[in-house]
């Protein structure tokens, strides 16, 4: 195995933008963007080529690594408000080819759709081989076109959830895990090899309210009734013949057969077709020695502001993964971790800016440190400028704590929010040590001494003093959330317990204020903030994303990160149990956790 330190890295870098003027790499590191240019024709139709694919993350701009540009759910919907805003385009193609997204962010994009076609352009969606995420969207299409041998698997609604109990029972490990909260099940992925009947009955009720938003939506979309879209998502598996029978999608046709009907009956007249819409053009010109120094500013994260610009901003603060004590970073498997003091610091950044008139506070995570989650809470709710919290695919427990700080709350429709509870323990490993030739001599005083040793399960006294701190947290948390919520505790502690509910739910229940995604939050941000419906306002991301060198030397060190490149190369599903298995040892490693129950999968 190779070591290299990073500052001899670093010089390796920079020698080699000098030696090579930076060409083989410069489109993929510049952040200096241009828009694209895009041409019109009295004599041509103009369709934008939006392409959706792989993973949108939901938060600020990543930094630019060396492996290429990460796209964002913001940008990808400001390119589609930008289409709606283009008098020169005639409509828009979206190819759509598997994209890794959850429900929150497919609604995000279905009211970007619905904007777009309510602008007056003509919507196709381009399918090849779609599963419900892809044809959920493209059913917010004008018409949807499939080639002959595509395929639609619209099949409903699956949640699998992921439990530990016989692997560590075959390796001698045994969870001791207390929680607070009848439903609150975060603890059964270690202690039980399926669901308990409090948890079975939750993920019933979702997996119903998901598979009545399924069909409701397709039904809306393809003028058909719920029950026979019921019966067609049944029959589960089509070729494009067969959908376009079953009236599921408009058109069977070939790429090069787009040309011919995008005429619409017009010989005459020409179609370009603007591929990569919207899409930013880097400054790629890095020759020479003012070339060498303006990449090394992209790589360490130099970026030039104006700040004599007065133009209102609204301050967008991310809240993108597990939730702990301290600082924000990237683990092993690539999970994000967000820390409390990061999220603070961006929240008192905003509040103290006195061009930012207003905060959303963009929240996807399932939760983690009960007291990392209090942090973030309380700086919501003495923060001096309107907070509107906007849930993503996930806000729930440590996630919906720090949302439910907002002065409102919006959720989508298939947010997964709620599970107010708490949960703590851990996994003790004597056995597993013995078995491998390892043993440990102890001397303590006090009673507690071992409580957070991993070698035993707890004693009485032990398991008696944590479960008394968990009461005391829980007790937090449901008063909290009843006064955020403008409950009474009778009214908050059925809804609590742990019990998790799709945005729909919550909104019936008064867990959330209002249906709607990032753009309803963001208005909702503006009205409260006093800024008129049309003055210009510009939108500050925080917390600021590392830069490529900050990355590399404030992470693991340089072998870790190759092993974890190495680990990439596994299968999909492998990774995804091992991505599930690193959030759970991380988060588990503070006593007290509000986690949302279980590792899940909803598909």
């Amino acid at each position: 195995m190779i070591f290299l330190s990073r500052s001899v890295l670093t010089l390796l870098i920079a020698s080699s933008i000098s030696w090579m003027g930076i060409s083989p790499v410069a489109d993929l590191l510049a952040n200096e963007t241009k828009p694209t240019s895009q041409g019109h024709s009295e004599d041509s139709f103009q369709y934008a080529v939006i392409s959706l694919d792989g993973t949108l993350i939901d938060g600020a701009p990543p930094p630019i690594p060396l492996g290429g540009r990460e796209k964002t759910l913001h940008g990808f919907i400001q390119r589609i408000d930008q289409a709606a805003d283009d008098e020169k385009l005639d409509g828009v193609i979206f190819k759509i080819r598997s994209p890794s997204i959850g429900r929150a962010k497919i609604a995000e994009i279905r009211s970007a759709i619905g904007r777009l076609r309510n602008s007056g352009k003509k919507v196709f969606a381009d399918l090849e081989m779609a599963t419900t995420s892809e044809y959920v969207i493209a059913s917010a299409c004008d018409e949807i076109v499939m080639p002959p041998a595509g395929s639609l698997m619209v099949t409903g609604v699956r949640i699998e959830v992921t439990f530990y109990r016989d692997m560590l029972d075959k390796i001698g490990a045994k969870a001791d895990i207390l929680q607070v909260g009848d439903f609150k099940g975060a603890g059964e992925t270690f202690t039980r090899s399926e669901m308990s009947p409090e948890l079975k009955m939750q993920y019933e009720s979702l997996a119903v309210d998901f598979f009545d938003q399924l069909t409701s939506h397709i039904a809306t979309d393809r003028n058909l009734s719920k029950e026979r879209v019921e019966q067609l998502i049944d029959e589960g598996l089509f070729m494009a013949d067969s959908a376009k029978k079953n009236k599921l999608i408009d058109r069977v046709a070939y790429p090069s057969d787009w040309q011919q009907f995008l005429r619409q009956g017009d010989p005459q007249r020409k179609v370009n077709l603007l591929e990569k819409y919207g899409e930013k053009q880097t400054d790629n010109d890095f020759s020479g020695f003012a070339g060498m120094i303006k990449f090394m500013n992209l790589l360490m994260g130099q970026q030039k502001e104006n700040t004599s610009d007065k133009t209102p901003q609204i301050a967008i603060v991310y809240v993108n993964g597990a939730i702990v004590p301290g600082k924000s970073s990237n683990s092993l498997m690539g999970n994000r971790v967000v820390g409390s003091q990061t999220i603070v610091d961006a929240i008192q950044a905003a509040e103290k800016e006195s061009r930012v008139k207003a905060i959303v506070v963009r929240v996807d995570s399932p939760g983690g440190s009960a007291l990392a989650s209090d942090l973030i809470w309380h700086s919501i709710r003495k923060c001096k400028k309107p907070v509107i919290a906007s849930m993503g695919d996930v806000a729930a427990s440590g996630g919906y704590y720090v949302s439910m700080g907002a002065k409102k709350v919006f959720a989508e429709e298939g947010t997964l929010t709620g599970s107010i509870g708490v949960v703590g323990g851990k996994v003790a490993l004597q056995d597993t040590l013995l078995k491998l030739g390892v043993t440990t001599d102890v001397v303590s005083r006090g009673d507690n001494s071992g409580i957070f040793s991993i070698l035993k399960p707890f004693t009485e006294n032990e398991r008696a003093t944590l479960a008394a701190m968990m009461e005391s947290i829980y007790l937090q948390f449901v008063t909290k959330a009843a006064t955020s919520r403008k409950m009474n505790l009778k009214q908050m502690r059925p809804l609590a317990e742990g019990k998790v509910y799709t945005g729909r739910q919550a909104k019936k229940i008064g867990l959330v204020d209002e249906l709607g995604g990032l753009h309803d939050a963001l208005r909702a941000a503006r009205k409260a903030s006093g800024l008129a419906v049309d003055e210009k306002v510009k939108l500050w991301m925080l917390p600021k994303q590392q830069s490529f060198f900050e990355e590399l030397l404030g992470s693991p060190a340089l072998d870790t990160q190759l092993s974890g490149t190495r680990l990439r190369t596994l299968p999909k599903s492998w990774m995804q149990y091992l991505a599930e298995a690193e959030t759970l040892a991380q988060v588990f490693r503070y006593p007290v956790n509000a986690l949302l129950p279980c590792v899940i999968r909803i598909e």
